[in-house]
């Protein structure tokens, strides 16, 4: 069982949870559940999120940020602001086609002398588009060509275990077709790409009937 969550936080909740940077809403969003993983960092965490932004709410309520959570397990009732949890049925997987939205770290490995290199940014829409168009089966789908456009490409810094961490990310939307349904649920369900922490990865899908 998966679980799709809105945690709201007003001008005056994101101030009290000291939220300021990527790694501060990583803080947040990780605080409102149990840690499964026993101290292994390197196992998958389970959660998933995307920071939707601030929406103006209509008087007498204030700006509210929206932030969309996937996870394996509820969360807890949150200290500040609001969260709104349901359980995300096996059915709604079953479409055969989705629009989609996602927040992606659009990064690949360097090959040198065919050893396994660095991994390094791409950098430029036009690249991110034909590197999102390739990479799309191996995530159980195909994107409908036409319909994909990329964001800006917004690169976000914050320390991060005594150093300095660097993220770059664009929003990408379309529409796709399911290819595999097995690797499609498993993209959903864990996410794509890196910098899932930090609010990346989440496959924000409609069905199109």
């Amino acid at each position: 069982m998966h679980y799709l969550s809105q945690y709201q936080l007003s001008v005056t909740d994101a101030r009290r949870l000291r939220l300021t940077d990527a790694y501060s809403l990583h803080r947040i969003v990780y605080g409102l559940f149990d840690d499964v993983r026993g101290g292994e960092t390197n196992k998958a965490s389970g959660i998933l999120f995307a920071d939707k932004g601030m929406k103006p709410g209509g008087a007498p309520r204030q700006n509210m940020r929206t932030v969309l959570i996937l996870s394996d397990r509820p969360p807890r009732e949150p200290e500040c602001g609001n969260i709104h949890t349901k359980p995300l049925p096996d059915s709604y997987l079953q479409a055969e086609q989705y629009a989609f939205e996602l927040v992606i770290n659009p990064v690949r490995r360097k090959n040198i002398s065919g050893s396994r290199g660095p991994i390094v940014p791409i950098i430029g829409k036009a690249a991110v588009r034909q590197w999102f168009l390739e990479k799309s089966p191996s995530w159980g789908f195909e994107t409908h060509e036409p319909s994909l456009q990329v964001g800006d490409i917004k690169v976000e810094q914050f320390p991060h275990k005594g150093s300095q961490a660097t993220i770059a990310h664009a929003t990408v939307t379309g529409t796709l077709h399911v290819a595999d349904r097995a690797l499609f649920t498993q993209a959903v369900y864990h996410g794509i790409g890196r910098a899932k922490a930090f609010g990346c990865g989440l496959l924000q899908i409609a069905p199109i009937h």
